[in-house]
């Protein structure tokens, strides 16, 4: 086999990269090892006809108007704008937490000057921020910070925050209006026919091949490339040369509910220690699907299968920039997405930094 780009992984970066790179007629190659495109955001119908998307809820949003104008080439979205809400003692707050999730757990009827001037009184006042812990108790204090923080963070991560560096916890908000929509990005929705067909629609070019189900272990020597892009995990390609990088991965439970709602919110979260999973997605809800039955998804992490997130701590940061060094002295060789450059990022980031290293890659053939 031969190409110009050889592409590892169809996730949203390997996509996205083929597609610009592909325009610009070059011939590229993407080898998955899963049996669809997509990766993490792959969705389909369900046998009760509820787009479901497989890896748990992807919503797609962003302040980057070049990213937006991009995807609107190969799908339309519709203007779904995300809420979550966390059941907490058999009550439900809206989260991030703003000032109706305040007065609700306070049972205080304040505007958002006295819910701050609540917390000057309420907050711990730690001088150096250390940690995710640290962030938290310097704005709100301990009250809110056990009920909706602290579980949650333990079972999503498997340790408390004050073992995570601050920054997991720094892009949490705390509002002090009535804003209760999870993201602040005007641009934001779902694919109208879900993100599998907007993935179809991008890696279309006759200039793409695909191969599925196939490990690119066993072929990447078969095949005559000049650039290589990989998006898997970038300690798995150096074959854990300095040791096993730590990722996060997620435990999904289907169910399908004999009634047209199950919830009256796409995701609920459960932020305390009493039920093992974080939160339950209701998918119907996205598309404003009208179907008999629903499906429901909750959501277990755990340290099995496929890894998804990448751990926030110093000494995974210190390991990863061993790996860090050794790819940029590798050379026609490159890594892209949350695997390939073990860093936590949206959507929007995965297609904007694909196709930037697209950019760059066209300039040196």
């Amino acid at each position: 086999m031969k190409c110009d780009v050889l592409i590892v992984g169809a996730g949203f970066s390997g996509c996205v990269a083929a597609q610009r790179l592909a325009e610009k007629g070059l011939n590229v190659l993407i080898v998955e090892k899963r049996n669809h495109i997509g990766g993490q955001c792959s969705d389909k119908l369900d046998e009760n006809g509820v787009m479901v998307q497989t890896y748990g809820p992807h919503i797609f949003h962003t302040k980057f108007e070049d990213v937006s104008e991009y995807l609107n080439r190969f799908t339309k979205f519709n203007d779904y704008k995300h809420k979550v809400i966390a059941k907490h003692k058999d009550k439900l707050y809206p989260v991030p937490i703003n000032l109706t999730t305040f007065n609700k757990f306070y049972n205080l009827n304040l505007d958002g000057e006295g819910m701050k001037e609540f917390f000057e009184d309420k907050r711990e006042k730690i001088d150096i921020i250390k940690n995710s812990r640290d962030v938290i108790l310097s704005r709100i204090g301990t009250e809110l910070y056990d009920a909706f923080i602290k579980y949650y963070t333990k079972k999503q991560w498997d340790c408390y925050p004050e073992d995570l560096d601050k920054e997991v916890l720094e892009r949490i908000p705390v509002r002090f209006d009535e804003d209760d929509y999870y993201f602040s990005n005007e641009l934001q929705g779902i694919p109208i026919n879900g993100f599998s067909e907007m993935f179809k629609k991008i890696i279309a070019s006759p200039n793409i091949q695909i191969k599925l189900n196939t490990d690119y272990k066993d072929v990447i020597n078969k095949i005559d490339y000049s650039k290589l892009i990989c998006t898997a995990p970038i300690d798995e390609f150096f074959d854990f040369k300095f040791g096993k990088l730590k990722y996060r991965a997620l435990k999904f439970i289907l169910e399908t509910k004999d009634k047209e709602l199950f919830q009256e919110n796409s995701v609920v979260n459960y932020p305390g220690p009493d039920v093992p999973y974080t939160r339950i997605t209701e998918f119907k809800h996205f598309l404003n699907q009208k179907t008999d039955k629903t499906t429901i998804m909750k959501e277990i992490p755990t340290w099995e299968g496929v890894p998804a997130y990448p751990i926030p701590q110093k000494e995974t940061k210190e390991l990863f920039k061993k790996y860090q060094e050794l790819a940029e002295n590798t050379k026609d060789t490159y890594f892209l997405g949350r695997l390939g450059r073990y860093k936590y990022i949206n959507m929007d980031v995965a297609c904007k930094e694909a196709l930037e290293l697209a950019d760059e890659i066209l300039e040196t053939i």
